[in-house]
């Protein structure tokens, strides 16, 4: 017969190698509080419906408590031969308090053991997550606040468009974390369902009673369909695709902070601790940790295509294809964190240089569009207006002049309506502060979103 816990109908014994092949304690492991967490709560259940005794009960608990403390303290040894996180645990229960530790699997199997470790597991993370992400959005909204004034070049298609508040745009990234926030407090909703109790599939004749366990756990839902508890991980896939979104918000940031740190922008210095240098060029400052963090989103990506894909073909209910959801969870997890951290920083600790923002508008003809609009306003059409303001800018090209550098009487010869007002609309800090529709950056605007974004955060302490 098999010396596996399962191997009552196996006489074979399978290779080493097969072993270690079959084996997910290498990084299930990781599982080892929940999984402790959960069977004491099960126990606890079994011992009230009457199926354990009270001294079973105590039996069990003071021994998972034993091996929780060892794993703890890192001298709990995992075995390969015990395949995963539950049956390494109950070998070393059966071990410390004898044949009794075989009555804790009563009523439940791996199953929806494991998916309920993974829920767990994600329960317990998820508030870190949006932890993380409030205080990048604190950082940010700080920031904007020093910069409501800081004058730049907005773009599109990386060409100077218009004048924009720089505090303006640090805020285009808090609304995208804070869209990241709502995908992960949504997510925690999918996840505070208890799967304990569906067994291997059909649920089980044993007179338990799922909501207490619930209850124990702290989970505000039971799953109703014991086929969905046992096969679901919509909710992993879930995560993994809100912490895509994410990671593409946080290399969209970082890509900007490569470009600005440049020598030919230089808009924004690194602290040096977020900063590496060259071992054969003495004059290098390297954007390492943002190149490292974009980056890492190639990673994050692969392990959502590499869930959905595993769950792509599987029939209900359990498959041991499910064994390959979890490692990618947990990288991507250690990823975000890291990554939310290291922004965190780079944000807190970098020189803004708002002179070279500002000189970056200097005949860069983004305030063609004021132009624009200043005789559409008096009554020119639109699309004429814009074909007048594109013919000033080619004669400026031309003759490299700017459009505020432009004679009145040269600008009068392109139209009539042009009075000496124009030069103020031409002004880089009025095409600013007239951009006062919703949503516009207009210094009173970005006032008032830093006072809501405050706001908004201070809610969450």
């Amino acid at each position: 017969m098999s010396n596996k816990l399962w191997g009552g109908r196996f006489h074979g014994q399978a290779a080493d190698w097969v072993d270690e092949f079959g084996a997910s304690i290498h990084f299930d492991y990781q599982l080892a509080a929940e999984d402790i967490e959960g069977s004491i709560a099960h126990a606890t259940m079994l011992a009230k419906q009457g199926i354990l005794t009270a001294e079973e009960l105590e039996q069990i608990i003071t021994g998972l408590k034993k091996i929780q403390k060892e794993i703890e303290a890192g001298t709990f040894e995992f075995s390969v031969k015990n395949e995963d996180i539950h049956l390494n645990i109950e070998a070393k229960l059966t071990a410390l308090i004898g044949p009794v530790a075989g009555k804790l699997h009563t009523a439940r199997s791996r199953n929806d053991q494991v998916a309920t470790d993974f829920h767990l597991w994600m329960k317990h993370r998820l508030p870190v997550v949006k932890e993380a992400i409030s205080n990048l959005q604190a950082t940010l909204v700080d920031l904007a606040a020093d910069n409501v004034g800081t004058l730049m070049p907005g773009y599109t298609h990386l060409q100077h468009a218009q004048p924009i508040s720089y505090g303006h745009y640090l805020l285009a990234y808090f609304e995208m974390l804070q869209r990241d926030y709502e995908r992960f407090t949504f997510n925690e909703k999918h996840v505070d369902i208890l799967p304990l109790g569906a067994a291997a599939l059909a649920g089980t004749t044993f007179p338990i009673d799922r909501e207490f366990v619930a209850e124990q756990l702290g989970f505000g839902h039971v799953y109703h369909n014991s086929l969905d508890a046992v096969s679901d991980r919509d909710f992993a896939v879930e995560f993994l695709s809100n912490a895509s979104i994410l990671m593409m918000h946080l290399s969209r940031m970082a890509e900007e902070m490569i470009l600005w740190t440049s020598f030919e922008f230089n808009y924004l210095e690194l602290s040096d601790s977020y900063s590496t240098g060259s071992s054969i060029m003495p004059q290098k400052k390297n954007a390492d940790f943002a190149e490292l963090s974009r980056g890492k989103t190639g990673a994050v990506y692969g392990h959502l295509m590499g869930l959905l894909t595993v769950m792509k073909g599987l029939p209900l209910a359990y498959n041991k294809d499910m064994q390959e959801d979890k490692a990618g969870v947990f990288e991507t997890f250690d990823t975000i964190i890291a990554v939310l951290k290291v922004f965190t920083g780079m944000v807190s600790t970098m020189t803004v240089k708002k002179d070279k923002m500002r000189a970056a508008l200097k005949g860069d003809y983004s305030n063609a569009t004021e132009l624009a609009d200043y005789l559409a306003k008096k009554g020119l059409p639109f699309r004429q207006a814009h074909a007048v303001v594109g013919m000033l800018v080619y004669q400026g090209i031309e003759e490299g002049l700017a459009l505020e550098e432009m004679s009145l009487k040269e600008l009068q010869k392109a139209s009539n309506l042009i009075e000496e007002d124009v030069y103020e609309v031409l002004d880089p800090q009025t095409a600013v502060n007239t951009r006062t529709s919703l949503g516009g950056t207009a210094m009173a605007n970005v006032e008032k979103e830093v006072v809501a974004a405050q706001s908004l955060l201070a809610q969450r302490q």
